[in-house]
């Protein structure tokens, strides 16, 4: 069905919006950690446990929730799906004790993978085959802007007013968007075929297991350099203090880029986009270690980096393609994907640092778990060649 173009950009709004809420929730968090743990009385890798559980939250409730809601109409559920995600950072901004806002994380995490997998897929639905990458690419743009804007600025209110206005604010986005989506989003039957069983069904996808590969290994080499740059930007860069946030900022910046252009390489070639944007993963962190100690061309190399942030969008593009009546399922375990490779790209790096290679070595393991990205893409390639023959977007130049 063609909806009005009006109606298709409001929606795709709607819906970034709510990825928007997600981002600033998810990464301000670590930011405000020092905040809340002076204000509940507990110590700072006490409070740590609140970012965990957030992405505990995500992992378990991304394929639980996505399975849960197959039989449910997509704007009905994305509804639900953001409202609960209002009422979690609610609770987060009232949490009287740390376990309490431990609690309160996990269920923020539990909806973060299936919004932002099912947003996805309704984005792509309401537009033309040609222009569905790039509607990915428009949702996923709220979460790049939150790194842009919304994280500094929620640090900045957190720091000024309280770290509990921070989620304060965030529950009113997220409120605003589940009334946005209500308002103007399309309705969509719900598929009278759909079951949970059916959504179970993906789990025996061996092309989608590769390409859920691809993501949580990859994507591991961002988290790498991600996690520890601040740290390493004070010990040894010798940064001036509004160096930080404005290289965070130019990481999104180069993320808000990355995904404009992953998604038109999408729409050229799932497994050559994917290609392109893990080469320019592997080499920004080798960049990163080189020119470790100039926080210039720190700065400069993290920007590049943000650029390979759109991995997700030709994964998503190629989960869509082979994960037939398991879409919700799919997607939502590709933001599952991403959260394993937040997990995975910092406790490597971590152990790298704990071995005492210093800071560079960050940079490296960042770029060793680029190239398992690629090698893995290049299994799932072979794999697609084998067993899809001309699968849309199976070849590294077919385009989609």
């Amino acid at each position: 069905m063609t909806y009005p173009d009006a109606q298709v950009r409001r929606t795709i709004l709607a819906l970034a919006l709510g990825a928007f809420a997600i981002g600033v929730s998810e990464f301000a968090s670590m930011g405000l950690l020092p905040y809340y743990a002076r204000d509940l009385g507990v110590s700072e890798p006490v409070a740590g446990h609140a970012v965990s559980a957030y992405a505990v939250g995500v992992v378990i409730g991304a394929p639980v929730l996505a399975v849960l809601g197959a039989r449910i109409a997509r704007k009905t559920f994305l509804m639900a799906l953001i409202a609960v995600f209002a009422l979690a950072n609610a609770l987060t901004a009232l949490a009287p004790s740390a376990n309490l806002l431990i609690g309160a994380r996990v269920l923020s995490g539990l909806p973060h993978g299936a919004y932002l997998g099912i947003a996805m897929l309704f984005a792509a639905d309401i537009l033309p085959k040609g222009r569905r990458a790039q509607g990915v690419a428009k949702v996923l743009m709220g979460l790049t802007v939150a790194n842009i804007v919304g994280v500094p600025l929620a640090g900045a209110i957190g720091q000024s007013f309280g770290w509990r206005w921070c989620f304060v604010i965030v529950t009113g986005i997220a409120l605003a968007s589940a009334l946005l989506i209500r308002r103007v989003a399309p309705v969509e039957a719900a598929d009278p075929g759909a079951s949970p069983l059916r959504e179970l069904g993906v789990l025996r996808n061996r092309a989608m297991w590769l390409t859920l590969m691809v993501g949580s290994v990859g994507f591991g080499g961002v988290f790498a350099v991600y996690s520890f740059f601040s740290a390493a930007m004070i010990d040894v860069a010798d940064a001036p203090s509004w160096a930080i946030p404005l290289a965070l900022s130019g990481f999104g910046l180069g993320a808000t880029f990355g995904n404009e252009l992953a998604g038109r390489l999408a729409s050229w070639s799932r497994f050559g986009g994917a290609l392109v944007l893990l080469l320019g993963m592997a080499a920004a962190p080798v960049a990163y270690a080189m020119v470790m100690g100039d926080w210039v061309l720190m700065t400069a190399s993290l920007l590049v980096l943000g650029c390979t942030a759109g991995l997700v969008i030709p994964l998503q593009m190629r989960l869509m393609d082979v994960a037939a009546d398991g879409q919700n399922l799919a997607a939502a375990l590709n933001h599952a994907a991403f959260n394993f490779a937040n997990a995975l790209g910092p406790l490597l790096a971590g152990m790298a640092l704990a071995a005492g290679y210093g800071w560079a070595a960050t940079g490296w393991v960042g770029a060793v778990l680029a190239l398992g990205g690629i090698g893995v893409l290049a299994v799932a390639w072979l794999d697609s060649r084998r067993g899809s023959g001309n699968l849309p977007g199976g070849g590294i130049a077919v385009p989609a």
